[in-house]
């Protein structure tokens, strides 16, 4: 692995937590990162919110939309190299065989489209979801992937999913 590397994202409806990674690893990762998003079951849509912390910081939402993991099985899609989960559900679902053989790991992220309560109380906690996103991902990026081998790379993205937040919902 050198370069540049793919990073997809799974959850089960891809309208919130996996379109939020999609968009921080593609800000952030410039030229050397990548980010998808997908869904076993996507709902077709993006929550509103999910748009609004992105551009609340200044995160492009351009090209971002509900898509099935089945785009990405295919001879023509881009190979990963990397695909982490980050709902519950669809970590214990039988995934696809992914082209390429990516390292994998879990990162559980609270749903935000989950959240009850007064319009303040959903939006914060899309926050939270992306704050913890972008902690995650800030530490994958900072990865010298070049220098380690599968294994230890594979431990490293499972240790970063332990990671407990120290933001959150600044």
């Amino acid at each position: 692995m050198q370069g540049h590397y793919n990073v997809l994202f799974v959850c089960t409806g891809n309208s919130a937590r996996s379109i939020l990674a999609e968009a921080v690893v593609h800000h952030f990762g410039r030229d050397r990162f990548h980010g998808y998003s997908a869904g076993s079951r996507p709902k077709g849509f993006i929550y509103p919110q999910t748009l609004q912390v992105l551009k609340a910081v200044d995160l492009p939402i351009d090209g971002l939309r509900s898509k099935s993991w089945a785009e990405f099985t295919t001879p023509d899609a881009p190979v990963m190299d990397f695909v982490i989960t980050v709902c519950d559900q669809v970590a214990g679902e039988v995934c696809p065989a992914w082209p390429g053989a990516p390292i994998t790991a879990h990162w559980s992220i609270p749903d935000p489209a989950k959240a009850q309560g007064e319009e303040a109380t959903v939006y914060k906690a899309f926050v939270l979801a992306r704050n913890l996103l972008q902690q995650r991902i800030s530490l994958l990026l900072n990865l010298n992937v070049a220098a380690l081998d599968r294994l230890a790379l594979s431990s490293r993205l499972d240790a970063i999913g332990k990671v407990p937040s120290s933001d959150t919902a600044g």
